[in-house]
């Protein structure tokens, strides 16, 4: 297991983080059901696992499972005796927790509540990654800014967040940030996967450029590019993608991947999923890809994607059949800026 810095701070977490989704949703009709309904016992023998391959990093959510999941992961670390310094817990705000108006969102209100209620059942008195889930068009950003700078200097939060957000707004809440002095986002937690890299346009160079870390959610595409799915495969029982088609993939580009991820995973006896999250984790920009799993042999699989070390000639081939579709201003830069890449000049 390697371990990269938290965005531009000294705290450093697994280059794998164990996402909590699958905790919990038992008692729930809706999508968290879907997803995985882990119980405690569940639970407790994944998170060991997964502390015993080296993970040091657990995202979570109010949202998943509306509490479930908290709950159930702060217990887990109770049970198995860990230390609280010896793990980076992330949580989220911003879904909806209730039935009235202010029961969601990042206004400062749902902000304030909404911390309280996650260290309770996290059962900790911090929370060392605290993200704002989502894009809040109605919040003035400073607002938010200013909350999660007086959870921090409150102590409740050591570092802040966001996910789902634009790259023009992440920029501009950087700048306010500055301005006013506040905590800034030290992370991304965004969707991709190789057959998704929508993010690569414009979040990645903002990332880069402001040294923001990476957190990778759903990076098998909910499962898709698993090698369960695909042309001539049989619909697997009880997989999430049946009841929950999420996150929206070009299918034409997924069976592609899926095929060109096949006769390498064939080639070097691994699975298709194993070299799905090898690809990512072979991104430069890539702090921390997020895992979720509904057994310990899934889990097994995926930690082991850590040990597989793509060869060149192997990325340059799944960065070539997974390509975006060039787009404006991108096919610009490329005809235009070819003379102003970095490179030692010489006059004529």
């Amino acid at each position: 297991m390697k371990y990269n810095q938290l965005g531009r701070t000294g705290l450093f977490v697994s280059e794998i983080c164990l996402g909590t989704m699958t905790f919990g949703g038992d008692n729930d009709a809706g999508i968290w059901k879907a997803i995985g309904s882990l119980g405690q016992d569940e639970v407790d023998a994944i998170v060991g696992k997964a502390l015993a391959s080296g993970v040091n990093f657990f995202d979570t959510a109010d949202v998943y499972s509306f509490g479930a999941s908290e709950r159930l992961l702060g217990q887990s670390l109770k049970n198995l005796g860990v230390a609280r310094k010896d793990v980076v817990i992330a949580t989220k705000v911003f879904g909806e927790m209730g039935p009235g108006p202010n029961d969601r969102g990042a206004s400062r209100g749902h902000i304030m509540d909404s911390v309280s209620a996650s260290l309770e059942r996290l059962q900790t008195d911090h929370i060392d990654l605290y993200q704002i889930h989502g894009n809040d068009s109605v919040t003035p950003i400073d607002e938010t800014l200013r909350a999660l700078d007086d959870l921090i200097r409150q102590g409740m939060v050591r570092y802040v967040g966001v996910s789902n957000w634009a790259a023009w707004k992440i920029a501009k809440a950087l700048g306010l940030a500055e301005a006013k002095g506040y905590a800034r986002f030290e992370t991304l937690q965004a969707y991709y996967s190789i057959a998704g890299r929508d993010l690569e346009r414009e979040l990645v160079p903002m990332l880069t450029e402001e040294k923001l870390g990476l957190m990778v959610w759903s990076p098998l595409a909910g499962g898709l590019l698993s090698g369960k799915f695909g042309p001539g495969a049989a619909t697997p029982n009880g997989a999430r993608r049946v009841t929950f088609d999420f996150p929206p993939v070009n299918k034409d580009r997924a069976w592609a991947c899926v095929a060109a991820m096949r006769e390498i995973g064939d080639a070097r006896g691994v699975s298709v999923a194993r070299v799905a999250l090898a690809w990512l984790l072979a991104k430069s920009h890539v702090m921390s890809v997020i895992i979720g799993a509904k057994t310990v042999e899934q889990l097994d699989d995926n930690l082991a994607a850590v040990g597989l070390e793509l060869t060149a000639d192997e990325v340059a081939r799944l960065d070539a059949v997974s390509a975006l579709p060039s787009e404006y201003p991108g096919w610009m830069f490329e005809r235009q800026g070819g003379a102003r890449r970095p490179r030692p000049f010489v006059a004529k």
